[in-house]
């Protein structure tokens, strides 16, 4: 290898480690700040913004069975069961609609 290719391999070493840096004192200075709320919510609302555009552009099926899966989620708050009874609800409404 010449020595470019070890001035890129010791340039990203740099810099992917300077991005660990970064983001370990930066996240003790979110969960200092009055901002902490974000982190406890961030999972969350990660799954949810998924969920939403996934859902952009589908069809009536997709989304009653989402409103389906979403009733299952609140009502037994178990992820197992919302999975299974979502994908039955979508399996069941493309057999009646077609």
């Amino acid at each position: 290898m010449t020595s470019s290719h070890w001035l890129i391999i010791f340039t990203l070493a740099v810099a992917a480690l300077s991005i660990r840096v970064i983001g370990l004192f930066a996240g003790s200075k979110v969960r200092a700040s009055k901002h902490t709320w974000v982190l406890e919510e961030l999972p969350g609302l990660i799954v949810v913004s998924l969920i939403a555009t996934s859902l952009s552009g589908q069809s009536a099926q997709m989304w009653m069975a989402a409103a389906v899966a979403l009733g299952v989620a609140i009502t037994t708050n178990h992820v197992i069961a919302t999975m299974c009874l979502g994908v039955v609800a979508f399996g069941s409404l493309s057999l009646i609609m077609g």
